[in-house]
């Protein structure tokens, strides 16, 4: 696990050129491949205490969407459910990958089976950690934003500052320390990271899940379903109607945790985990 100050000093040192700009990302560890996928509104912070335990027995993959975290925000740009798996799709082809183990949660979660059943790329195993994968979701926060994004990349910086925080607390369950907190907050608090908050959301649509939801009985590798029972974003009777969807998936309930499960039960995520791909 790390510490505080490697907490406070995480950084991705490596570029992708993408089509919607620069995507920074990170590889560690040997092994065989395992790519780890975030989701909304956090970055690959999200994996600062499972990344280094999974190093020791994998290579391990990790990036900032487009959009989010580290990589580059800008005016106009696409960072829906939409471009992120052919992100993916292009990252996994740069990075030689044919057919690796994945890890992703919330947002990321849509990314992985988009690439997977869309674009066709295999995946030796998938791990899915209370993900956005089934209808209904968004909130009437998603909504609104939606039908105001303008008015509310113009509020002044504490009020939206306000914002984050309070919609990100909303996520959790258990108490971060208080500098994972300010670490998942802070790359939306600049002036490129404001607007990029609201378009991240204004773009978010039930389309995408959608559009694969039809499709999970011919998801063609070992699925594992993690879900925080407490979590307040994505209630876990979804998590466990994605299970019944997806023929011989494992499901378990990550008890008392909400929708950042990775971060609040790290020691329950990394167990089931290293059980599952080994």
């Amino acid at each position: 696990m790390r510490g505080i100050h490697e907490v406070t000093t995480w950084a991705l040192s490596q570029d992708y050129k993408f089509s919607e700009g620069l995507v920074r990302y990170d590889i560690i560890g040997d092994g065989p491949p395992l790519v780890l996928i975030h989701g909304t509104p956090w970055s690959s912070f999200t994996w600062h205490k499972l990344a280094p335990v999974l190093a020791q027995r994998f290579s391990v993959h990790y990036y900032d969407l487009i959009g989010y975290g580290q990589s580059e925000k800008r005016d106009g740009q696409n960072v829906s459910l939409g471009i992120q798996n052919q992100l993916l799709t292009e990252l996994l082809d740069y990075w030689g990958l044919h057919k690796p183990l994945v890890v992703a949660h919330d947002f990321g979660g849509a990314t992985a089976l988009r690439t997977h059943l869309l674009d066709k790329r295999d995946f030796e195993k998938l791990v899915l950690i209370n993900v956005v994968a089934m209808a209904p979701w968004g909130s009437p926060f998603f909504a609104h934003v939606q039908q105001h994004e303008s008015v509310f990349s113009g509020v002044p910086a504490y009020i939206h500052k306000a914002i984050v925080e309070a919609y990100i607390q909303g996520a959790l369950y258990n108490e971060l320390q208080p500098e994972e907190f300010i670490f998942l907050v802070q790359p939306w608090l600049s002036d490129v990271g404001q607007p990029a908050f609201y378009r991240q959301i204004a773009q978010a649509s039930q389309q995408y899940t959608d559009d694969i939801e039809p499709s999970y009985a011919s998801i063609r590798c070992p699925v594992l379903i993690l879900w925080g029972d407490k979590d307040e974003w994505i209630p876990i009777a979804t998590g466990r109607r994605l299970h019944e969807a997806i023929p011989h998936s494992q499901f378990h309930d990550v008890p008392n945790a909400g929708h950042l499960s990775q971060m609040e039960a790290p020691e329950f995520i990394e167990s089931r985990i290293l059980e599952f791909l080994s």
